[in-house]
């Protein structure tokens, strides 16, 4: 059998793509079990999450069901032409495919490095596959690999403290500021690419009352629409000021502070105290580095964030180098056992030859005078012994040819033992019918 793994996440396609072909809880059993109905000789698991949609298969290498036809599959089951999200579509196979999975799994393809969060969905998506009886052998064996090998890079590594970029420096120190950062007010001050990375962020750690502000109504609408979040105008700044938890400037002035700290005291008087956290990620400044004395500002910079990001890549290289290691070895382990379980029907046909053989040669001696030969018992446990010692030997030759010469020689060579034992056994057969 093969791995196909056709997928889609936050790196190849825009979020209204991903949402299109988002699937909740029965909509995943359904297609699967639909899946499985059509292809019952394959193995299917279904991973959608608000960053990824990953169609993981087992299927035969006989070319019945390839990438196409997952992806029409896909255009079917959500009504949408192939067309419109094809080219945001990752097609990988076997080795990729797993060493894919595990990379999830353990967070290092994930939005925010390190986010546990992930390892979670990942079980819920064999959870729900196992509900549809949609999945097998390999597929089970991969994905307690990747369960596994997530579960010892974050007992060996600290890949999980830290963030790595700025955007995901704000978002972390504002979950660490408030402590139900999902109903926090959030107000983010500009719709560039930064404002855009800093929503998915929110929304990743599932904010929900998130506005976007900017000048141009067009822009702003257009990003807050694409994340489903609100809009406003650019006029109404100071009153989304006055009622946020959490302000986000992100937007690119050429004429000095919006705001400075007399300006400033004004929304705080207007506040009557209340706590305000503002991350000014805009370069220049949007914000008038003295708010930061006002009582109840907590202000912080680019420079503030990004000096704690480039801290926390630092003291992660280390983790994230050894993460990978790791993920390369149980990647390889797999593969391995994936190459060679197919080998075992033709090792097992192997074995009942082998003891077809032996049987027959022992009726073939004890015969006659020698039928009720007090020895018997003891040469068949004899001849048995040494019929496992060969087979001991025949099988550690065909897992070298394996590993030496590839997986397609070892079993051109256990076919060849199985061709040849069978035409013992048929010749016996014609003997003992002569006879």
């Amino acid at each position: 059998m093969q791995i196909i793994l056709a997928g889609l996440n936050h790196k190849t396609a825009p979020v209204d793509i991903r949402g299109r072909l988002a699937f909740g809880s029965q909509e995943t059993i359904d297609a699967l079990a639909r899946l499985k109905q059509r292809h019952p000789d394959g193995e299917f698991i279904l991973l959608s999450t608000c960053n990824r949609v990953e169609l993981y298969c087992a299927v035969k290498d006989d070319g019945s069901l390839n990438a196409e036809d997952l992806l029409a599959f896909l255009s079917e089951i959500k009504n949408i032409d192939t067309e419109e999200f094809k080219d945001f579509f990752y097609i990988l196979y076997n080795e990729e495919a797993a060493r894919h999975l595990l990379m999830v799994t353990a967070s290092l393809d994930s939005m925010v490095v390190g986010e546990s969060q992930i390892t979670a969905q990942v079980k819920e998506s064999f959870r729900l596959a196992n509900r549809a009886g949609s999945f097998g052998k390999v597929l089970s064996r991969l994905f307690h690999c990747a369960f596994a090998t997530s579960k010892e890079i974050y007992t060996k590594t600290s890949i999980a403290s830290g963030r790595v970029s700025v955007a995901g420096v704000a978002v972390e120190l504002a979950r660490q500021l408030f402590e139900d950062i999902k109903s926090a007010k959030i107000k983010i001050i500009g719709a560039g690419q930064m404002g855009d990375l800093l929503i998915e962020h929110f929304l990743h750690i599932k904010s929900k009352n998130i506005t976007v502000i900017n000048r141009s109504e067009h822009k702003g609408g257009t990003i807050a629409g694409k994340h489903e979040v609100l809009f406003d105008r650019w006029e109404n700044l100071t009153k989304h000021l006055c009622e946020a938890n959490i302000v986000v400037g992100a937007a690119t002035t050429t004429q000095g502070y919006l705001f400075d700290k007399d300006e400033f005291k004004k929304v705080m008087n207007r506040r009557k105290g209340k706590t305000l956290l503002i991350i000014d990620i805009a370069v220049p400044r949007i914000f008038d580095p003295r708010i930061n004395d006002i009582e109840n500002v907590y202000l912080y910079s680019v420079d503030d964030l990004g000096h704690v990001a480039e801290e926390n890549v630092k003291a992660r290289e280390g983790d994230i180098e050894q993460a990978v290691e790791i993920i390369c070895q149980k990647t390889s382990e797999f593969v391995d056992w994936l190459e060679t379980k197919d080998i075992g029907p033709l090792i097992g046909r192997i074995k009942i030859d082998f003891e077809r053989i032996r049987q027959n040669e022992m009726e073939r001696f004890f015969v006659g005078e020698r039928k009720d030969a007090y020895c018997r018992e003891v040469m068949e446990q004899t001849v048995s012994r040494v019929i496992n010692k060969l087979l001991h030997c025949v099988i550690k030759n065909i897992d070298v040819i394996a590993k030496e010469h590839g997986i397609e020689d070892a079993k051109k060579f256990a076919s060849s033992i199985v061709a040849h034992a069978e035409e013992i056994i048929s010749e016996d057969i014609e003997k003992n019918l002569k006879e």
